[in-house]
């Protein structure tokens, strides 16, 4: 009754929002159609799917060839994995403990449509890092434990060494640990505060390590989808922090990155990458979100221009002189699809297309008339870069109705070389493994 009401009363503010009808594919790769911004609406055009979960029986669809199954099930919110040497699996369970204050009318709005976004059954326990053991790599976990609980909204987790570096949503904390352990008992250390606080937009914080271990890299998104808050609630957000992984020292890495995610730096480089979610409500085709290699100091555009210099005419005051300075992304994923997986893929047990690839995790659109991503694309390297079509390698995560069984998040690669993806409404941890030609 009450989501019913919802959105009827969407469809009365909502205007007629960007309707252009634009063929996604003409929006990936690097140079993405971008269509005239239409006039803002009252509110923006919001299509949220009910949520069903999955059926007994039930699994996403892979390719010909692909095998997928749960590797886990009954998880709270699992929303990132990570692959240890050893071959265990760590998920990374967490949800927002907190909602923002309401200082718009599109607040509590919004809080009640993406609550029917992610209203799967609660199973348990969440906000804490659970191991799986598959020691001989049938995808059958024989061993589950929680190795830390309690934590502060967790998402991204690096190991440097013997120390798990865990990125909560309000700083990182670094653990002594040995890969075969499968509790930690320690308090751990705090390495470094992040921006978080009562207005916390976008809470998840990818992390990752360099090449050689002495540096971390994280994720910090902005706290408004387009400056709407003023400079003093973005301080040091959107953005990626480089920290001494000894000292807790930081700088900003790179900046005008709405919400970075899926930090990953490109097999045998130096060169980091990441999918970013770009900003709402300016229509169906706006604004692509993308894949990008990571310039040190680079300006992204975020939030006077999207994709490079196309400035957002609804931020104020204008600032030229740094619209002249935004880089161009390197690939568009489409609008909406909310990238925040990456995984670059080096194993040989998938054929050799997809040798030096990249997958994402596209958790799903909301601000589309027609729903985008829910599914995760796999993307071709040549040369280091990206090129050609991306591929839908793992689909499903919606019903024939058009519902929502559930939204693919973090993506690992195990030991085998088989994908592992994090799925926080489904609830689950999904296994795809190769055994076709």
């Amino acid at each position: 009754m009450i989501r019913a009401a919802v959105l009827c009363l969407s469809a009365l503010l909502l205007g007629c929002s960007n309707s252009q009808k634009i063929d996604p594919s003409r929006q990936v790769g690097p140079n993405p159609l971008l269509p005239k911004i239409n006039e803002p609406v009252l509110l923006p055009r919001t299509v949220v799917p009910a949520v069903v979960g999955w059926k007994r029986g039930e699994t996403p669809t892979v390719p010909p060839g692909f095998r997928v199954e749960a590797m886990a099930t009954s998880l709270a919110s699992p929303r990132n994995v990570y692959a240890l040497p050893n071959g265990d699996i760590l998920a990374v369970l967490a949800l927002k403990e907190s909602k923002e204050p309401v200082e718009r009318l599109k607040n509590p709005f919004f809080d009640l449509i993406f609550g029917f976004a992610h209203s799967a059954s609660q199973v348990g326990p969440t906000n804490r890092i659970v191991l799986l053991r598959d020691s001989n790599g049938d995808g059958k976990p024989e061993l589950q434990s929680v190795l830390l609980d309690h934590l502060n909204s967790p998402f991204g987790v690096v190991l440097v060494g013997n120390q798990l570096y865990v990125a909560e949503t309000d700083k990182i904390v670094r653990y002594p640990f040995t890969p075969g352990q499968t509790q930690i008992a320690s308090p751990g250390q705090k390495l470094v505060d992040l921006p978080a606080g009562l207005i916390n937009h976008h809470w998840t914080k990818s992390l990752t390590a360099s090449p050689d271990g002495s540096k971390l890299y994280v994720g910090v998104g902005s706290n408004s989808n387009a400056g709407e808050r003023g400079p003093e609630a973005e301080t040091n957000r959107a953005a990626i922090w480089e920290v001494d992984a000894k000292t807790g020292g930081f700088s900003v890495f790179a900046s005008g990155l709405r919400n970075p995610n899926g930090l990953n730096f490109y097999p045998g480089s130096n060169v980091l990458w990441a999918v970013v979610n770009e900003r709402d409500e300016l229509g169906n085709n706006l604004v692509p979100d993308y894949l990008t290699s990571i310039r040190p100091k680079g300006f992204y555009g975020w939030p006077w221009s999207y994709y490079g210099q196309h400035v957002d005419p609804r931020v104020r005051p204008q600032h030229p002189e740094l619209v002249a300075r935004a880089i161009m992304p390197d690939y568009a994923l489409t609008s909406h699809v909310a990238p925040l997986g990456l995984a670059f893929y080096t194993s040989t047990s998938f054929p050799a297309l997809f040798r030096g690839g990249a997958f994402v995790g596209e958790h799903g659109s909301w601000n589309r008339a027609e729903l985008n991503g829910y599914k995760v694309a796999f993307i071709r390297f040549a040369g280091g870069r990206p090129v050609g079509k991306p591929m839908t390698f793992v689909s499903g995560f919606l019903n024939s109705a058009g519902k929502i069984r559930g939204r693919p998040v973090g993506l690992t690669v195990d030991r085998t070389g088989a994908l592992i993806i994090a799925d926080d409404v489904g609830n689950a941890v999904w296994r795809v493994s190769y055994s076709g030609r």
